[in-house]
């Protein structure tokens, strides 16, 4: 596990984007793993002995063989902001991306790019922190879509946004408090959709940098939706509108 912590965050394989160690695993590799990982800036995770033995035998032939630590790949290949940004522009005039703030289920940050992709998005941004990995829930959610879309992964989520502001997009953040309703606002230039978590909601720094937000009504008892049902809603919005004005 050193050895793979060495090598995958420097380049020369997949990237580790968690280490998960069972509870109560103790002893001086366990300490070196925490202090590698720590330097290599990959989050570290308990899980309950049950959970993590469930997930050993999913994934190694014998329990017990991964001694209390399991390391989480990406299962994709992922790009700087600054190259997700020139790809985007390469596809399109005006792209469209959509940036997850602290949607830690792996299943909705499938379920969100599989949305996207049909909408005709060209793109993620993921934060490295605060995220789910990109991992084989993920993929399989997406239904193939994480294939298809570029995919960022930033150490910094504000400042990947502000980046994007400075290339031309507007901001916007999915909020259930804001003013604007998602139908009534005009997506014809590049767009960055800020899609929050279901509890906290978007982070103040992200916030900041956001030029708007945008809202769904809700017409019935429940006071939001899920943050892939509401994403889906808003990017095919967002592609009715781009339609409609092609002609």
């Amino acid at each position: 596990m050193q050895e793979a912590l060495s090598q995958a965050n420097g380049g020369s394989a997949r990237k580790i984007e968690k280490i998960l160690l069972q509870y109560g695993a103790e002893g001086a590799p366990i300490q070196a793993i925490r202090a590698l990982a720590a330097k290599r800036n990959v989050p570290v995770s308990l899980m309950d002995k049950r959970k993590f033995q469930a997930l050993e035998h999913e994934v190694c032939e014998d329990t017990g063989r991964a001694q209390g630590v399991l390391a989480l790949t990406s299962a994709f290949t992922t790009l700087s902001m600054s190259e997700l940004l020139e790809r985007s522009f390469s596809l399109h005039d005006a792209p469209l991306l959509v940036a997850l703030d602290g949607i830690t289920d792996p299943h909705n940050v499938g379920a969100i790019a599989r949305s996207a992709e049909c909408a005709g998005f060209h793109g993620i941004i993921v934060p490295e922190q605060r995220s789910a990995p990109l991992s084989g829930a993920a993929a399989k959610t997406s239904a193939g879509a994480l294939e298809y879309l570029n995919i960022a992964k930033v150490s910094n989520l504000a400042k990947a946004l502000e980046d994007a502001r400075n290339a031309g997009f507007e901001v916007l953040a999915l909020e259930a408090d804001a003013k604007e309703q998602y139908t009534n606002t005009l997506y014809g230039d590049a767009v960055v959709l800020v899609i929050g978590s279901e509890g906290f909601g978007i982070s103040k720094p992200v916030r900041a940098v956001c030029t708007g937000a945008v809202s769904i009504p809700i017409h019935g008892k429940i006071a939001s939706l899920n943050a892939s049902v509401a994403s889906g809603v808003v990017m095919f919005e967002i592609a009715r509108q781009r339609k409609k004005a092609e002609g």
